[in-house]
């Protein structure tokens, strides 16, 4: 019987009514239950990938250290040139060529310039030159590929003429090995790495500025082969990686601040140099 009073359940033999959706108030909650749960895994998820891409990092300087080291079993024990598409005379080398163009070459183009270096067969991946974390790849005005750099006293940019002090031309100069770095991460804000990553070896100001791609920390190999990340720990230090990032060409020569020099006596100690006047590399 028809009952004008009773719900949907009271009549008998009727079925209950179901609801077809959501309301307003569960999907509000719902979006504010996958937001919150977004909040927690997000950085969760981005130290996963800056770990990642930290791990990669090491293990590409630890393949081109490796084929540094090969380089001076053939070579008996001269360095390959640490400079970038410079030569002295017919006898020193450098491990990557100048692309062509320079700054405004292509990607294409600065991976061949990689690739036709002598130093490539000794390391036969130009994803190696490249540290994942790197961005610049994709910013315009920069468009780098190559992410690293030999030290300049590895036979590298101290070896201008005009420079003070001479670099290391072989192998057998370098004192504790272990403790002398060869490989960085640098990040030069004029379209790719130009020259060698210098540093002055006294006083308190840098030369040029380091990359810092990996939660304040950069990578490392040492000339005994071995890779590593080392945290850094001054603000300027961290600032002057962040305005090269952005193209900030005044960054160069960029000083400690107060209360600072920590970072900058770190690399310091490690940046071994001789006195002048620099010998000739053999012919």
């Amino acid at each position: 019987p028809f009952c004008r009073t009773c719900g949907p359940s009271d009549v008998k033999g009727t079925i209950p009514m179901k609801r077809s959706a959501f309301t307003l108030v569960e999907l509000l909650v719902v979006i504010a239950i996958i937001a919150l749960l977004m909040a927690i895994l997000m950085p969760a998820l981005r130290l996963a990938r800056d770990q990642a891409h930290a791990i990669r990092c090491v293990a590409n300087l630890r393949s081109l250290t490796t084929a540094w080291l090969l380089w001076l079993e053939d070579y008996d024990a001269y360095m390959v040139g640490g400079h970038v598409g410079e030569k002295l005379g017919s006898s020193l080398v450098d491990w990557v060529d100048t692309p062509t163009g320079g700054a405004a070459a292509s990607i294409d183009e600065k991976k061949n310039a990689i690739i036709r270096a002598p130093f490539f067969k000794y390391a036969k991946n130009v994803n190696l030159y490249r540290c994942p974390a790197d961005r610049r790849k994709n910013r315009p005005g920069q468009f780098a590929f190559g992410s690293y750099s030999i030290s300049g006293n590895m036979a590298g940019e101290e070896r201008q003429s005009g420079w003070t002090r001479r670099p290391l031309w072989k192998s057998t100069e370098i004192l504790t090995p272990a403790t002398k770095y060869v490989i960085l991460e640098e990040i030069d804000p004029r379209g790719y790495n130009m020259g060698s990553w210098v540093v002055n070896p006294t006083g308190n100001n840098w030369i040029d500025p380091l990359a810092i791609w990996h939660n304040k920390r950069s990578c490392f190999s040492y000339a005994d082969g071995r890779a590593e990340k080392h945290q850094w720990v001054d603000e300027s230090t961290m600032d002057a990686a962040a305005r090269a990032a952005e193209g900030d060409t005044s960054v160069f020569g960029f000083g400690i601040r107060a209360g600072e020099g920590k970072d900058l006596r770190f690399m310091q100690e490690s940046y071994q140099l001789w006195p002048p006047p620099p010998p000739r590399p053999p012919p």
